[in-house]
């Protein structure tokens, strides 16, 4: 994540993962989550965080699920069911279930049919926000296996030359594993931003830079802007000229497969809030040795690793390396918050009755 959507170390406020993943427990419980699903998405907002992914971690989306579950656009106690399926694949009917506590469930299953078949696809709908798409697509590592997850969500992304939104961010999330060298986990939105990271730079007061959003008319800013009142996210790729249509594309793809392949239709006709998924598990041992690919796996990311640098860096990553890197410093040093964020916390604990342990 870059530097300007980070809380600056002067104002962060350290907390240790194990007191942050109580209280978001808790909360869940209170909202009326059961026991398992409340420890399911404590757990994923709480590797997102730890992995850096702020966006997606407890700063920006448990407020947001909290408002959801008052004004009842969430279902506390979804009666997520299997409504179509086949020996290697399922069609599930999330019952407006939260994305972060059914869609784990969904992966289990695909899982469970690559162990059978070699792959597992399944695809989700009327569904509700997943949180950081790669914590779904990683629950296929510890079984040798290829995870894959994306999301259609409700509109903010300008299509090329478009002047209003007509697509989600859409993120898509790939997890392979590797023997010695931590796993290749890419993640990213269709978009060349994530919403919530403006939400970050709103909150930290920042200027974003150029070709990340465009104006009420469509126009690509293209200058460094505070985040305006108003704006419209632009496709990876930000112009034509710099290949918009290919992020503009992908996220056409991602729209398919999560919302339309799932009999749940596209997101700018089911509108803001609306998210449908599709998790898919690739058994290793079914195309190749398992071991053969993790050795393969490691020559092919560590060749990645020392690439020399170009003048002015210091060296070349590969994605999940510096996610992995967060997660050994965080998990010694605490997660870091904005302190907007910790007195929300100490407010909603006392509106909620729950005893505020957070830097305990």
């Amino acid at each position: 994540m870059l530097e300007i959507f980070k809380v600056p170390e002067s104002i962060a406020v350290r907390v240790r993962h194990e007191n942050l993943r109580g209280i978001v427990e808790a909360i869940f419980r209170k909202m009326g989550v059961s026991e398992e699903d409340a420890r399911i998405g404590a757990d994923v907002l709480v590797s997102a965080d730890l992995r850096g992914v702020d966006t997606h971690g407890v700063s920006n989306m448990l407020r947001v699920y909290v408002q959801g579950y008052a004004n009842r656009t969430l279902n506390p106690r979804p009666n997520w069911r299997i409504v179509r399926e086949t020996p290697s694949t399922a069609n599930i009917d999330s019952d407006f279930g939260l994305g972060i506590m059914v869609v784990p469930k969904a992966m289990q299953i695909a899982i469970r049919k690559a162990k059978e078949t070699g792959v597992g696809m399944v695809t989700i709908h009327n569904g509700r926000h997943l949180g950081m798409a790669a914590y779904h697509a990683m629950l296929a590592l510890p079984h040798d296996m290829i995870g894959i997850c994306m999301t259609a969500t409700g509109p903010s992304m300008l299509p090329t030359f478009g002047r209003e939104p007509r697509l989600g961010t859409n993120p898509l999330a790939i997890a392979a594993p590797a023997r010695r060298e931590p796993p290749f986990v890419y993640d990213a939105a269709m978009t060349i931003v994530a919403n919530n990271k403006l939400g970050l730079a709103r909150r930290l007061g920042t200027l974003i830079p150029p070709g990340m959003i465009a104006n009420e008319r469509g126009e690509p800013i293209l200058e460094p802007t505070p985040v305006p009142d108003k704006y419209y996210i632009l496709p990876i790729g930000s112009t034509r000229e710099l290949g918009s249509h290919k992020g503009y594309g992908l996220a056409c793809m991602v729209e398919i497969l999560g919302g339309v392949l799932s009999g749940a239709g596209f997101g700018f006709k089911l509108g803001r809030g609306s998210a449908n998924h599709f998790v898919a598990a690739i058994n290793i041992d079914a195309f190749t040795p398992v071991e053969r690919f993790k050795d393969e796996m490691d020559e092919f990311l560590r060749t990645l690793r020392e690439t020399p640098p170009a003048p002015g860096y210091q060296r070349v990553l590969y994605a999940g390396l510096p996610e992995w890197e967060e997660e050994q410093e965080r998990r010694v040093k605490g997660i870091p918050l904005h302190p907007e964020v910790v007195q929300w916390f100490r407010s909603i604990c006392g509106e909620l009755g729950i005893p505020y342990t957070l830097e305990g």
